[in-house]
């Protein structure tokens, strides 16, 4: 199967067998009912420069997934083609709170999906997608209750941890945290794409 290569150069070392569980993040974030519609006028006027993912597996053959790269940041569509409508797309930002070489190996997912489009597995399939490919992730300070419940999902597939961000660095808090540190908005998870393991993290992100 032929997968669409990444503007992000990795190398793929075995993972480690253990996953740890974790511990829950601030669920505090109403993505509220906007509308897709905007977007998917951009994307359309953005056909050219869009790019199909034959390495994203759906379990509808009805959708399609598309995405595009600028300035670092990774964009990722799923359409309808059924109905020509865009239900939902993930982003990959680029962290600028972090330093400029932890920078290069990490991002931040955002995603959006219709209500009527939600629970079916999508936004995880993007994230596996993503981090199969080498793609470390990180947490926003704050998840809505449907972001919290895909990284504790993927946290059994992957390996997870928890930093400390702030003034452009990291520092390694376990691989579990409570009480006040995790509630402090500096705490962040991440999760290791293929081919990482928490020494490389360590080592490439200077993550103290």
């Amino acid at each position: 199967m032929t997968s669409l290569a990444l503007p992000f150069a990795f190398s793929f070392p075995s993972l480690p067998d253990w996953r740890p569980r974790p511990a829950e993040l601030r669920i505090d974030v109403d993505p509220g009912k906007a509308t897709l519609a905007p977007v998917h006028e951009r994307m359309r006027a953005l056909r050219d420069r869009l790019q199909d993912m034959p390495g994203l597996v759906l379990d509808d053959p009805g959708l399609r997934a598309r995405c595009r790269e600028a300035d670092g940041e990774l964009y990722v569509y799923i359409e309808d083609l059924r109905s020509d409508r865009l239900v939902g797309y993930t982003v990959f930002n680029r962290l600028i709170e972090l330093s400029r070489r932890a920078e290069r190996h990490i991002r931040a997912p955002h995603s959006q999906y219709d209500p009527a489009w939600q629970r079916r597995g999508l936004a995880s399939a993007v994230y596996r997608w993503a981090l199969d490919r080498g793609l470390c992730l990180m947490s926003g300070a704050r998840q809505s209750p449907g972001a919290h419940a895909l990284w504790q999902s993927l946290s059994s597939r992957y390996e997870a941890g928890f930093a400390d961000l702030r003034n452009k660095q990291l520092s390694y808090l376990g691989r579990e945290v409570e009480g006040e540190t995790l509630a402090g908005l500096h705490t962040r998870m991440f999760l290791l794409g293929e081919g990482w393991t928490l020494e490389r993290f360590r080592l490439e992100t200077q993550m103290a």
